[in-house]
């Protein structure tokens, strides 16, 4: 072998090692509320969930979410630049509270007990393809995050197999762009370009969804498992989803266990689901996701 071909071969290696280098050098931005606190408290509640009945991340959901009742409400912490991952175990919203406990079901369901895995789990879970690039590549409509997320493998759309057939809503959901005065970060033009592209994907979007009416006929009821994830369909133009929260059943009556502004605070709504949506003059009905198993 000549000493040229051996030099080029070693240029390869080294280039190489130096792109692994540059990635290892500039990981992606952990954001903490409270760093020290939130990471033994991520070991903690994992080493119970993982203690917990082996039944799947699905299974978890429910126990896990009610590990955090009585957490206050708080509205817009995702909103740290640099865009990163961010975790804030004392302080909620309807989102980041689904996304929290989803994350740390799917860790427990892995067999894995420390907050790093926890930090890769929910990145996964929040961000498109589950990388981190920018303001845009987080999963901001829940209808972008079921389907990038169904399509990882993370999670299943049950809504279309409820009892009585689904009812399906087509609307182009583009409510951020349109009003991009609301969000902070969309003052960058490349961030606010970026977001546009991304709903492109989701002009006459069609999705199920269960009528809210449905809820007072017992054969959609009893189809909900505890530890569904259900997310409310809004009637507002452009925008698909207005709220989330988990399925939990008291007296053989399905709640909704949230994070509540109304309230301040997570908890189990003391109305049942189908009084909830009732009283919910804003919401059309709700779609149905479950976490699959690892």
């Amino acid at each position: 072998m000549n000493h040229h071909y051996i030099y080029r071969i070693f240029t390869v290696i080294l280039l190489c090692f130096t792109c692994l280098q540059s990635e290892a050098i500039t990981p992606v931005p952990v954001h903490w509320h409270n760093e020290k606190t939130d990471t033994l408290r991520l070991d903690s509640l994992l080493n119970v969930a993982c203690a917990m009945e082996s039944d799947g991340a699905q299974g978890r959901v429910a126990r896990i979410a009610r590990m955090f009742e009585g957490v206050p409400y708080g509205a817009g912490t995702l909103e740290i630049a640099p865009e990163g991952i961010v975790v804030n175990l004392d302080s909620l919203d309807c989102t980041t509270f689904v996304e929290t406990v989803a994350a740390l079901a799917v860790t427990a369901d892995e067999r894995r007990d420390s907050w790093q895995d926890f930090i890769h789990n929910l990145g996964m879970l929040r961000y498109r393809g589950g990388k981190v690039d920018g303001y845009a590549s987080r999963l901001h409509y829940f209808s972008d995050w079921i389907l990038d997320n169904s399509h990882r493998g993370n999670v299943v759309d049950v809504t279309g197999r409820m009892p009585d057939q689904a009812a399906y809503q087509v609307k182009t959901i583009d409510f951020m762009s349109r009003h991009r005065d609301l969000y902070p970060a969309l003052k960058d033009d490349a961030e606010y370009e970026r977001l546009k592209n991304a709903e492109i994907g989701y002009r006459n979007h069609r999705f199920p969804y269960i009528k809210s009416g449905s809820f007072f006929r017992k054969g959609v009821a009893s189809a909900l498992h505890e530890g569904d994830i259900v997310a409310l369909v809004s009637r507002k133009s452009g925008l698909d989803v207005s709220h989330v929260g988990i399925i939990v059943f008291v007296d053989g009556e399905p709640h909704l266990l949230h994070a509540s502004s109304r309230h301040g605070k997570v908890l189990v709504d003391p109305l049942p689901l189908a009084e909830y949506l009732k009283k919910s003059r804003d919401t059309l009905g709700l779609r149905i996701v479950r976490l699959k198993d690892r």
